[in-house]
């Protein structure tokens, strides 16, 4: 399935990393926002303590409806919406658990992947020797995912097909994922390869392939305590033409993702800069970075929402959600709670995993 920029943007701009990175490359369509949170929290949905009883009952029938969505959606024919909705179980580890083994064995290349690395952060530990074949797979998406699970699970798995996809494969997106698994692993005896890796020249890849995979490069070099890589994703902050906008996008997902408050003063000028005809930025990119911004600590960002949450796009109806979940309050609530009935199901899985990314980390 070819993909419009649109549809990239929303892969790389606003969406839990994996999820984006993996389904966008191997062509299962491009990937709806899941909220993704810590998976070592508790994950009972059980309201803050003092919260008045009325609003603690409305809080957890609204994270109950929503672990009932993505429980639905992990079993929907689009490959795209099970992976979103695996992705966002990891929030809650003992749902995740309900559906891994199934994801695991799922036909799709993208829901496996993301069901592997969703197992690995999860540490669920019994699904060690579900995720262990995996590293045979025949997708080299898959066999990432799975060396990186296990390395989490807390086992040896043998890296050097890492290192074989970060230095050689022939398309940028394998490269890509390796390096976000590397990230993921902390493993910082990787930093040099990282670095060497960014230096090589891939032959048949565009400028703007080769950039993405870069972006990739420094977030895993800042994963791995390599603060100098800071630069080339703030630098991305800056588009000179509407073709840069995908590349500013993963940045600004990133620089949230990473916890780069340093970067917040520039997110929200890029959120707010116009062109000379007066025109803004499109609102995937808005709202990408009020999320972002919204992970840095500053939840100002819920009026972008607010303006584009029964937009005519699902797309940005998704990333909305997103932006509710990270900003919180209780009006967001009251808005998820209506999104977790939308008609689209991508819309459906991003409110449900704002929701559940709350219920884990209700401060």
């Amino acid at each position: 399935m070819r993909t419009t920029r649109q549809d990239r943007w929303l892969s790389v701009g606003c969406q839990g990393v994996l999820a984006g990175v993996v389904l966008t490359a191997v062509g299962v369509g491009p990937g709806t926002p899941a909220a993704s949170g810590s998976a070592h929290r508790a994950d009972d949905g059980s309201a803050a303590v003092g919260m008045p009883t009325g609003e603690a009952v409305a809080r957890s029938r609204t994270h109950e409806r929503a672990i009932e969505v993505l429980l639905d959606a992990a079993q929907s024919p689009n490959a795209e919406i099970r992976a979103n909705a695996v992705e966002a179980l990891g929030a809650s580890p003992s749902r995740l658990a309900l559906i891994a083994g199934a994801a695991l064995r799922d036909d799709s290349i993208g829901v496996r992947a993301v069901a592997a690395m969703a197992v690995g952060k999860a540490e669920l530990r019994e699904f060690a020797d579900d995720v262990r074949p995996l590293t045979g797979d025949s997708s080299p998406f898959v066999q990432a995912s799975a060396i990186g699970a296990l390395s989490m699970l807390g086992e040896s798995p043998d890296p050097t097909p890492l290192a074989d996809m970060l230095l050689t494969a022939a398309s940028t997106r394998v490269r890509a994922h390796a390096a976000f698994v590397l990230g993921e692993m902390g493993d910082r005896s990787a930093v040099r390869m990282l670095k060497e890796a960014a230096r090589i020249r891939i032959p048949r890849s565009t400028a703007m392939e080769v950039r993405l995979f870069r972006l990739q490069v420094a977030e895993a070099l800042v994963k791995l305590g390599d603060d100098d890589a800071l630069q080339a994703l703030r630098a991305a902050l800056y588009p000179s033409r509407p073709e840069e906008l995908e590349a500013t996008a993963l940045a600004v997902q990133i620089l949230g993702t990473i916890g780069d408050r340093g970067a917040i003063n520039e997110l929200m000028l890029l959120s707010e800069r116009r062109d000379e005809a007066g025109g803004g930025m499109p609102a995937e990119i808005r709202l990408a970075a009020a999320a972002s911004i919204a992970q840095l600590g500053d939840r100002s960002g819920w009026f972008i929402a607010e303006r584009h949450w029964k937009d005519a796009s699902a797309g940005v109806r998704a990333q909305a959600a997103i932006v509710f979940g990270w900003t919180r309050g209780e009006r967001n609530l009251q808005r998820l709670e209506a999104m977790l009935e939308d008609p689209d199901a991508r819309v459906r899985v991003a409110a449900a995993a704002a929701v559940v990314r709350l219920a884990s980390s209700p401060n």
